[in-house]
């Protein structure tokens, strides 16, 4: 099997790095961005010669083009992006500031939009490409303390949706892989928590912060798991537009999807009360 050329942002830890990792032992050839030169230089030597680190904040929009164009013209075409960077933002939406709402979509969303497009004419020359945006069962199910989260994924989602529509018939392939709960730094180390401050809100807000905390690193989810999943997916010729990853991811979708039905039929009657007689 020829080996691809895997262009993955934030591989530093996580789902990132597990995948990176795997990718390599596979045969492929990585290029992985980080945000710190020693980390990029760490990169470089898991797999001389294959493993090719490269510093890169996903938000440093005038950074992102040259940087592809480095890539493609120094190590090859890239077969698979994989826009994986990302943070959670833990916050009500009232103790959290519009500077952390834009941030948080900053990071999630635009950088992921950034990549893509700067990635987008070279597949479409080559009517060829795999587009994996990794957002979570967050950008489909929701949970209250993570509206920033929440609305970057469903942006993410919906994104990828859309952008497969337009891009299939040119050979291109776009997947929005949602994980459910995994044992990352996610809900560690790499979640940015708004200070609490209105105490109406209690009773929602610290149980929740409190058992997140806690199980922090003891989440079904194992990445070495979901990254051979990806391989999988990056292989196959018909791959799906959505992808869940976890069986707590599917379970709540589930829930969520029979929650919709019965909202739409107990509605039914106004929903079609509006349209010209």
């Amino acid at each position: 099997m020829t080996a691809k050329i895997w262009f993955i942002t934030g591989v530093s830890t996580g789902l990132g790095k597990a995948l990176a990792d795997a990718a390599l032992i596979s045969g492929d050839i990585v290029v992985g961005t980080l945000r710190k030169p020693e980390e990029a230089a760490s990169f470089n030597q898991v797999a001389i010669g294959k493993s090719h680190g490269v510093l890169l904040d996903v938000t440093n929009e005038n950074a992102i083009e040259p940087l592809i164009a480095h890539v493609e013209e120094s190590i090859g075409p890239i077969d698979v992006l994989v826009n994986n960077a990302g943070y959670g933002h833990e916050g009500l939406v009232e103790e959290s500031s519009m500077a952390e709402f834009r941030n948080q979509f900053e990071v999630n969303f635009f950088g992921a939009v950034a990549v893509t497009k700067a990635v987008l004419p070279r597949m479409r020359e080559r009517k060829a490409g795999r587009i994996i945006n990794i957002t979570s069962m967050g950008g489909f199910i929701t949970m209250p303390g993570i509206a920033a989260y929440h609305a970057s994924k469903f942006a993410l989602e919906g994104f990828s949706e859309s952008l497969g529509k337009e891009v299939k018939h040119l050979g291109i392939h776009v997947t929005a892989v949602a994980p459910g709960s995994f044992r990352t730094d996610w809900a560690g180390r790499s979640m940015v928590r708004a200070p609490r401050s209105i105490t109406a809100y209690d009773d929602v807000m610290n149980p929740i912060r409190e058992r997140r905390q806690r199980v922090s690193g003891q989440q079904l989810g194992d990445p070495q798991k979901a990254a051979q999943a990806i391989l999988k997916l990056a292989r196959n010729g018909t791959p799906p537009a959505h992808l869940l990853l976890g069986s707590d991811a599917l379970k709540l979708a589930d829930e969520k999807l029979a929650l919709l039905r019965a909202e739409f039929d107990a509605w039914k009657d106004v929903t079609l009360s509006t349209d010209f007689s």
